[in-house]
């Protein structure tokens, strides 16, 4: 089937942002007090981010060397489907997509936490329902979809439009944390010192080892977006020798603001509080910015200003987590119809070189997705981890293949090893295993299933 081609207008800066942006969205500043500290305290939350970022610099290699053997739009999919077949390239590509959708309105949906966070009930007007356990009110509802329209209008405006965009915000949102961190870490060393003790947390029950695996196993989830490069490739006006060093350096970065916000998280703690372990054991108990570690520590160390710049990140996370992930669906989704596997709608150019209707797509689910609520949404998006996994799986097996006939034996090697690595990843969120609570619950497993049942169309 002939096709329309993108026109290539990424630097590779912008190619850059809107990686990092993938990886760095509003679930970095969530994570430090919902996840990572009460499954492994400071040192365990280092040693297991390292670590992941470590297995994501040895998955990337199979990546890159994709990328020049296939730099077209697709990325995950059209290797699976050239290495594997056609069955194999669906199955790759539906969980590829399930995966980078349901960020979209994850992100969006999270500007009504910030917003409530701030402003407590201001947005909450107009008719509610309650889904699973969450509140969903028409004003919040509002605010989601006005952000999902707008970005998808930015998206339809042209690539090199999208990544400068991209490339702005993801500036502030290093900047706002540099700030921050910066003066949270000058005043507390100055006076009474940082709280970072204890290391781990001693009050899990767990044994140092299983602290660091439950956090190591987020990888997948924490890390995804690096991927998205390959989406991008018919888009990038740079030779596709230095992909290497866009993903590497974006999953460095992720690593290193993960970690820094883990410490920013517990560099502070409340007068009423011994340590940072009573403090996050007891979020549950608070709201307004106390609720949010990494805003309540900013906002108690460094008053107003401190929330300001903290804000600012977020907000700028979740801009180029929406941004960045209807740049990449959309381009996935472009591909597929390429390829016959959903209609040639999808594969419709505009007059700015972007497949408009995907994005539209793209925003009509997203929206319809604020409807259900963040709890529904969050166990969508702990399913899509599996799809980030099994997307990094294909790729490293389909570049041990193709080294194969290559003789490449370091990227076998590399491949091999990789795969391996993301095997082990859906392994974890599959199955059970005592004493880690890391696999997907009972309605994950449920969203999962009912998903599989969809097969692909022929156009």
């Amino acid at each position: 089937m002939s096709k329309d081609h993108l026109k290539r207008a990424l630097s590779p800066m912008n190619v850059w942002a809107l990686a990092f942006g993938c990886v760095i969205g509003w679930s970095a500043f969530i994570m430090p007090g919902a996840v990572f500290l009460n499954s492994a305290g400071p040192l365990g939350t280092m040693a297991a981010i390292e670590l992941a970022a470590f297995i994501m610099l040895i998955i990337s290699y199979s990546y890159s060397y994709m990328i020049k053997k296939f730099p077209s739009s697709g990325g995950e999919f059209v290797y699976a489907g050239k290495a594997f077949g056609r069955a194999n390239g669906f199955i790759c590509a539906w969980f590829l997509s399930l995966s980078y959708l349901c960020v979209i309105p994850l992100n969006a949906t999270a500007l009504n936490l910030i917003m409530r966070t701030l402003y407590g009930d201001f947005f909450e007007f107009g008719f509610h329902y309650n889904v699973s356990g969450y509140d969903v009110y028409f004003g919040e509802i509002l605010i989601a979809c006005l952000a999902l329209i707008t970005f998808a209008f930015i998206c339809t405006l042209g690539a090199r439009i999208t990544g400068i965009l991209q490339t702005i915000m993801v500036f502030i949102l290093i900047g706002g944390i540099v700030i921050v961190l910066g003066g949270v870490t000058f005043i507390n060393v100055s006076g009474n010192g940082l709280h970072l003790k204890p290391m781990f947390n001693d009050n899990s029950g767990e044994s140092i080892i299983s602290q660091i695996i439950a956090v190591f196993v987020t990888a997948p989830m924490s890390f995804v977006g690096f991927d998205t490069v390959p989406q991008f490739s018919e888009e990038s006006n740079f030779s596709n020798d230095r992909v290497k060093v866009i993903m590497d350096s974006s999953i460095l970065c992720g690593c290193i603001v993960y970690i820094a916000l883990t410490f920013l998280a517990c560099s502070y703690v409340p007068e009423n509080y011994s340590n940072w372990i009573e403090y996050i054991n007891d979020l549950k108990n608070l709201d307004g910015v106390s609720a949010i570690p990494t805003l309540g520590v900013s906002y108690s160390v460094l008053g107003k200003a401190g929330l300001f710049f903290i804000s600012a990140s977020v907000l700028a996370a979740m801009f180029t987590g929406i941004c960045g992930f209807y740049m990449a669906t959309s381009r996935l989704l472009y591909a597929m119809s390429c390829e016959r596997i959903i209609p040639k709608w999808f594969s419709s150019i505009n007059n700015n070189n972007v497949p408009r209707n995907a994005v539209i797509f793209c925003m009509l689910v997203s929206m319809l997705s604020c409807l259900l609520g963040r709890s529904v949404l969050g166990t969508i998006f702990d399913m899509a981890s599996v799809g980030g996994a099994i997307g990094f799986c294909y790729t490293c097996l389909a570049a041990r293949k193709y080294a194969i006939e290559d003789n490449e034996r370091g990227v076998k090697n590399w491949g091999t090893l990789g795969a391996v690595f993301s095997a082990f990843f859906v392994i974890l969120l599959l199955v059970p295993v005592p004493g880690l609570n890391v696999s997907l619950n009972f309605n994950g497993y449920l969203y999962l299933g009912g998903g599989g049942a969809v097969q692909p169309g022929e156009n």
